[in-house]
């Protein structure tokens, strides 16, 4: 008898191995299609979170085939990819799950870690509640009061919640419920499992396998407690509900719990009808593995009564179908399909996971590339902005450099006057001449490091000016200032000692040389967009006047004259005016016209 079960285990065992080379099935499984999606969305690349989702899909076929292991570890893969994407609450969701799987598999401690977890990376608070009371009670596996408080409390909370009609907490409120009863079965409180299982059963709704497996539940407790009567008239509820579903395991399944009730009954005849039915639906559907405990249940029965012939023709009959059994057995295909698929996929992952890292490295590079390129640009605009700053201020130095070149040539000729005035013993002239040119020399030092005055400052410098000139050379000219009424003086800026030069031109190189006393005119008048300013002198005009000069008065005119169009320049680019300067021969050659036009400049 031993040698015969050994041949038995070892066809099965080598028919399993040799099926794949088999015909292929009609019928696609739940299981294959899974696996076969999840593979599919692997090799076309798509994103970490479509993935994950077919892992969870994947992991329900699992769960229903009772593949706790590979449902566990396609689970962690999903948890894994939310983490990575960041996606809090699909992974709270994910994580929940995977505590469901692991707990299902009594491994308490990573269970109690993942519902943790769950709490940890939900945002909301039902969510939170719920992990947390499920931490607790695995904490207190061996105190059923606090395992029943904290399930009471769970419940509560999903009671509650504004979502408690939905099909996930309905879920939950029933797997809560089933946690009571099993703390009552372990209490030996039969009453109250039974109550538990029954509120279970009321929020399963339409699903028969569900129901079916409470209902076990509830049978396998009346059995416990010999009530047989009560047991068997469960079971019979459950096998017709397997029947009219149509379900093939769930029918085999149930004729053969059944019929180990009916002979703890005494009820050997009908027991034997639904072994015999069992393993008739098994080997016409082709599942083998129910075969064969149904085969070893009649023949567990067989020996009870030791009734060996019996029992031989039953190994002989099975021996007989085993090929054509196991060549017609789907689930083991399927398994075998699946086995294939998931190398498949553990290898695409590989590949997937060279690739993201290649990814990673490559925009580690690019990142590093772009910042390099941003402070390189950065570095390049502070450069740009300290050059540009630099040539400002040289600009803004040349431009004083510039205005102070002309102090010394005023200084000179005003020392050469009053050496003059005291060589001819004037002693009153030289005096009065030294008050006001030490009263003009003050304001101008005060001002000479400023780009820009006010005009009625500039107005009264021009005044002193012109009042020490005229008082060296009262024989040679005369002089008058307008200014247009309409011009607000107080108000109005001009660039400082723009005008002093060719005042200064005027009168040592057009009116000095004249014989008869002349006339010098600073007008100035108000335009829409700028203040014009002329300075006209009716001296012997600039053509006689290079032929009067020494070479080094020519030097010292040009000299003038270049550092004045220099700082117009200066000006013109350092604040973007447009200063205008022209210089001109009266038509008569009777004298000179400059003419300077200068933007409204209101306080610079």
């Amino acid at each position: 008898m031993i040698r015969l079960v050994l041949v038995l285990v070892c066809l099965i065992g080598s028919g399993i191995s040799a099926f794949s080379q088999e015909k292929e099935q009609d019928e696609t499984s739940k299981l294959k299609q899974k696996s076969g999606s999840v593979k599919k969305s692997l090799e076309r690349g798509e994103h970490d979170l479509s993935i994950a989702a077919g892992y969870e899909d994947l992991v329900k076929e699992l769960v229903k085939n009772n593949d706790l292991v590979k449902a566990e570890e396609y689970q962690q893969k999903a948890v894994d990819l939310y983490k990575k994407n960041k996606s809090k609450e699909q992974l709270a969701n994910a994580l929940r799950s995977l505590a469901k799987i692991q707990e299902a598999q009594n491994k308490t401690s990573d269970a109690i870690q993942s519902y943790d977890k769950a709490s940890q990376n939900s945002n909301f608070e039902l969510n939170n509640s719920i992990n947390t009371s499920d931490v607790v009670r695995l904490k207190n596996s061996n105190n059923p009061v606090e395992q029943t408080n904290s399930i009471n409390k769970k419940l509560n909370i999903l009671k509650k919640g504004s979502n408690s009609n939905s099909s996930v907490v309905k879920e939950d409120i029933k797997d809560a419920y089933k946690q009571l009863a099993e703390v009552n079965v372990q209490q030996n409180n039969s009453t109250a499992a039974i109550e538990n299982y029954n509120n279970a059963l009321d929020v399963v709704g339409n699903d028969p396998i569900e129901k079916n497996s409470i209902k076990n539940e509830i049978a396998e407790i009346y059995a416990s407690n010999n009530d047989l009567t009560q047991a068997i008239s469960i079971k019979n509820d459950i096998l017709q509900n397997a029947d009219s579903v149509k379900d093939i395991n769930e029918q085999i399944k149930q004729r053969q719990g059944l019929a180990k009730l009916l002979i703890l009954n005494k009820e050997d005849d009908k027991a034997v009808v639904l072994i015999r039915e069992a393993y008739n639906m098994a080997l016409n559907r082709g599942k083998t593995i129910e075969a064969k405990n149904s085969l070893i249940q009649l023949i567990d029965y067989y020996k009870v009564k030791h009734d060996d012939q019996k029992t031989l023709q039953l190994y002989e009959m099975f021996l007989q179908k085993l090929e054509s059994l196991i060549k017609a057995d789907t689930t083991l295909i399927d398994k075998k399909i699946f086995e294939v698929t998931d190398s498949k996929i553990k290898k695409l992952e590989q590949e997937k996971a060279l690739k993201d890292e290649l990814i990673s490295k490559t925009n580690t590079f690019n990142y590093f590339l772009i910042a390099s390129l941003v402070i390189l640009i950065l570095l390049m605009g502070v450069i740009f902005k300290y050059s540009l700053a630099v040539k400002t201020q040289n600009k803004k130095i040349s431009l004083q450099s510039l205005r102070r070149e002309m102090n010394p040539h005023f200084i000179f000729n005003s020392l050469n006057s009053v050496n003059q005035f005291i060589a001819q013993n004037k002693e009153m002239e030289a005096n009065k001449y030294l008050t006001s040119y030490s009263s003009l020399m003050r304001n101008m030092m005060e001002n000479s490091s400023k780009d820009f005055i006010l005009l009625q400052k500039e107005i009264e410098q021009l005044k002193k000016y012109l009042e020490l000139e005229h008082l060296r050379f009262n024989d040679k000219f005369d002089y008058k200032i307008e200014i247009d009424e309409s011009i607000d003086t107080d108000s109005v800026s001009i660039p400082n000692m723009l005008l002093q030069p060719h005042l200064e031109n005027a009168i040592w190189h057009g009116l000095r040389y004249k014989e008869m006393k002349g006339f010098l005119l600073l007008m100035i008048k108000n335009h829409p967009d700028y203040i014009e300013i002329s300075i006209e002198d009716d001296g012997i005009g600039i053509e006689k006047s290079k032929q009067l000069k020494t070479d080094n008065q020519k030097v010292h005119q040009s000299i003038g004259i270049k550092n004045i169009n220099e700082r117009i320049a200066l000006l013109n680019d350092l604040y973007k005016l447009k200063i205008v300067c022209l210089i001109n021969t009266k038509p008569d050659h009777t004298g000179t016209i400059v003419v300077l036009r200068i933007p409204h400049l209101n306080k610079v």
